[in-house]
């Protein structure tokens, strides 16, 4: 599975499915892994930053350098652990878990105000002031019970969102 220009054995499927909590399907994996070769233009077995930002969809995203400073230098494996957090078979906490990362740059396991408005200029560019943004941030931080110069944990984020499916 190294490399690239090799084929899945069963193994090597069973395997993936292990490693991803059996999020994909054996026809799914063997079907990312058509897609993931076609990516890995080198054939070196991880996808670059590069290779990412050659995906139209992926380039257009207002997130992918985010997202590219978590992806840059997968292989297979880490690559679909990564995709399972987009799957319907994932659980709210793995999917809250992996926006906690987007959002957690520095990966210091706190989100903290800035890190929150970064997220928010890459989404909303010129859209809106510098200005709304911080009123935005301090109103949700606020209406959540958290001062604007705490640092948010993941623990954090299932409380906040747990709020936000209650109240709708």
């Amino acid at each position: 599975m190294g490399n690239t220009s090799s084929m899945l054995t069963q193994y090597d499927i069973e395997d993936v499915q292990e490693h991803c909590n059996n999020m994909f399907s054996q026809q799914e994996i063997v079907s990312l892994y058509q897609r993931f070769c076609a990516l890995d233009r080198n054939g070196k077995g991880f996808i670059s930053a590069d290779e990412f930002l050659s995906v139209p969809e992926f380039a257009v995203n207002p997130l992918s350098q985010r997202l590219l400073r978590m992806l840059d230098g997968l292989n297979f494996k880490d690559f679909l652990a990564f995709l399972s957090s987009f799957s319907s078979r994932a659980s709210i906490r793995q999917k809250i878990e992996f926006i906690f990362k987007v959002y957690d740059s520095d990966g210091n396991g706190k989100v903290t105000l800035e890190d929150i408005l970064e997220v928010l200029r890459d989404l909303t560019g010129s859209f809106i002031s510098e200005e709304q943004r911080q009123q935005v941030v301090g109103h949700v931080l606020e209406e959540a019970g958290y001062s604007k110069g705490c640092g948010l944990t993941v623990e954090d984020f299932f409380k906040v969102d747990s709020l936000a499916f209650v109240e709708s």
